[in-house]
């Protein structure tokens, strides 16, 4: 890679993984279910917007907490999104750290290649960890905080995309 990097997450940036945080979200996680789930996942038309616009001037590097084993499907989906061709790094098939730890370090590995020149994440540990870290970074809030418009607080079954915060950074799963 030559021209500078833009890195940007998939779940809750370009994905949309609210249908399918019920896999995850309270006693027994079904994992499987979860990330098969993922090929039904609605495209966040503010983060594939931004994405295109970055690929004008910048290389792509999608940066996913998913494991590895869900490359082929990952590909997939971004093909059928028409997002912008790049670089897919993914999770290791038993790599549990938190995203915050394993993206750091993906992001580290990056700039020996050339100048990440921004990170676009949802996970608000993320985004401080990699300012921390000395990168520019810029948290994505386009996907909605709730499911089917219900308060997340609330006790009605629906659950909040903070299933999504504990399944990276307390699970290291996604």
């Amino acid at each position: 890679m030559t021209a500078p990097i833009v890195v940007l997450d998939i779940d809750g940036v370009l994905a949309d993984v609210r249908h399918r945080l019920h896999h995850v979200a309270t006693g027994r996680k079904n994992w499987a279910a979860f990330f098969a789930a993922s090929a039904g996942d609605d495209v966040l038309q503010e983060g594939a917007e931004f994405a295109r616009r970055a690929a004008s001037t910048h290389d792509v590097v999608y940066l996913t907490g998913r494991p590895e084993r869900l490359r082929a499907a990952t590909q997939l989906w971004l093909d059928q999104h028409e997002l912008p061709t790049g670089r897919l790094v993914m999770r290791g098939e038993h790599d549990h750290r938190p995203s915050a730890v394993l993206k750091v370090l993906e992001l580290r590995r990056l700039r020996r290649e050339s100048t990440v020149a921004l990170l676009v994440d949802d996970n608000l540990a993320v985004i401080e960890a990699a300012r921390a870290a000395g990168f520019t970074v810029q948290l994505a809030t386009w996907m909605p905080r709730t499911v089917d418009g219900h308060d997340p607080h609330s006790d009605d079954g629906l659950f909040s995309v903070d299933v999504l915060h504990d399944a990276q950074e307390v699970e290291g799963r996604s």
